[in-house]
């Protein structure tokens, strides 16, 4: 059983302990999800970094960049083999995909243009 809020739990923690047992969470997801708010209390962002931080948490735990991806060759691997056709994945953010090495791109959540290989976006150069 999760412990319940206790006096020395922060605002923070203590909303987040409570708002996760509401959703009727398993006693292990509230104390994981419990010991990652209590950690991000603990570095002590003020109202002017926590939004910032918040910001570069969830990219990063979506497995997002945080800065544009390039055309660097070695920010792309090849997937040729893998799809039958020229394809390249991006290591920093494995739903971006290439028909030309990584010049341009698309996110596989796009919606893929009719003729399957006109470019979404267009990368920073190295």
């Amino acid at each position: 059983m999760t412990a319940a809020i206790t006096p020395t739990d922060s605002n923070l923690v203590a909303h987040a302990r409570r708002e996760l047992q509401r959703l009727g969470e398993d006693p292990d997801t509230i104390d994981g999800i419990v010991a990652v708010v209590q950690a991000f209390a603990d570095c002590g962002h003020s109202g002017g970094s926590a939004p910032h931080a918040i910001a570069y948490l969830e990219r990063l735990l979506r497995f997002e960049p945080l800065s544009p991806i390039t055309d660097d060759p070695d920010e792309w691997i090849d997937r040729s083999e893998m799809s039958g056709m020229p394809c390249w994945q991006n290591l920093r953010h494995s739903r971006a995909m290439s028909h030309d090495g990584g010049k341009t791109y698309w996110l596989v959540e796009d919606n893929v243009p009719v003729d399957g290989v006109t470019p979404t976006y267009v990368s920073e150069p190295a």
